[in-house]
C-alpha cells in the first residue's frame, strides 16, 4: 500500500484556497504549465501579489519542506492521471528532477490544481491493503 507523507489538513487547505482562487472571474490562464518554471512564477507574482488566495496558497507551498513540495506535486499529476498510483515511484522521481523555487507558482498556475489534488487524495484514500 502506497503511503502519502503529506499533512492531509494541509492539502484539503490548499485544495479549498485553490477553489475560491480559481473560482474569481479575474483569474484566467493561459494555458496549464508542463513544468515550474520563472516566467511563469514572475507572470504570477505580477498579476496576482495583491489576492489573498494567491498569497494563502502560495505561502503554505513555500512554508513546505521540499520533499514534501516534491509529493505535493507528485499528488497532483497522480490526480490528473499523468501517472497512476501505481506509478508513484515514477511520479516522486519526475517531480524531485522538476524540484525548483517555483513550485508555488506552478502549482497555482494548473487551472484545476483543486481538483487533480482531490482525485489524487482519493486514489490514495481508495488503496486497498
Amino acid at each position: 500500500m502506497k503511503e502519502l507523507e503529506l499533512n492531509r489538513e494541509t492539502v484539503q487547505f490548499l485544495i479549498d484556497k485553490a477553489h475560491e482562487f480559481h473560482e474569481r472571474e479575474e483569474v484566467t490562464f493561459p494555458d496549464e504549465p508542463e513544468n515550474p518554471n520563472e516566467d511563469l512564477a514572475l507572470q504570477m507574482s505580477e498579476d496576482f501579489s495583491d489576492d489573498p488566495y494567491y498569497g494563502e496558497i502560495k505561502s503554505t507551498v513555500e512554508d513546505l519542506e521540499p520533499d514534501q513540495q516534491i509529493t505535493l506535486v507528485a499528488l497532483m499529476w497522480v490526480g490528473r492521471g499523468d501517472y497512476s498510483l501505481g506509478e508513484w515511484a515514477d511520479a516522486l522521481a519526475h517531480a524531485q528532477d522538476s524540484w525548483n523555487t517555483h513550485t508555488a507558482d506552478y502549482l497555482i498556475g494548473t487551472s484545476l490544481v483543486a481538483d487533480y489534488l482531490t482525485e489524487g487524495l482519493s486514489l490514495f484514500d481508495g488503496q486497498s491493503e
